[in-house]
């Protein structure tokens, strides 16, 4: 009874702790811009090919443009008109709006590690590492005496 009592204040003497690990954080935030751009651009219209034909008594005339040929003559007394357009592909100008989403993805990651930081022991630490060390040797040699006083009991 009394050497438990010894081992159990022994056991007590010796100290220990636990590290706390710090909790990791992950965000993750997602930025949308849009822009919006008016781009300058070229269309062209074609114009179809018509042709009409009129009749009348008159004098003889002869028009022409860039969309169309006019000619006019006189031919038995009657006046005989032809208006007859050119194909042409005519430019025109449109202004095209263009839309650009563009998305960014930023994403913050954490990640903790254990670091041991060696730092002096207080005065406190110390005592109590010395006394750790000393009930060792003394359950060290409470053991020993154990084990010789059985040996003695066993021999006849």
């Amino acid at each position: 009874m009394k050497s438990s009592i010894f081992i159990i204040l022994a056991f007590g003497v010796v100290a220990c702790g636990t590290v706390r690990p710090v909790t990791g954080v992950d965000s993750t935030r997602v930025e949308v811009r849009t822009e919006t751009k008016y781009v300058h651009d070229t269309s062209w219209v074609e114009i179809p090919v018509i042709v009409e034909k009129v009749a009348t008594l008159d004098t003889v005339s002869v028009l022409e443009n860039k969309y169309a040929k006019s000619e006019a003559f006189v031919s038995g007394g009657i006046l005989t008109h032809s208006l007859q357009t050119k194909p042409v592909r005519e430019p025109v100008k449109v202004e095209r709006k263009e839309t650009v989403r563009d998305s960014i993805v930023y994403r913050d990651r954490i990640q903790t590690q254990t670091v041991e930081v060696e730092r002096k022991l207080n005065w406190w630490q110390s005592f109590k590492m010395k006394l750790g060390g000393i009930a060792i040797i003394l359950i060290t040699i409470a053991i020993v005496y154990f084990l010789f006083n059985l040996l003695n009991l066993l021999k006849p």
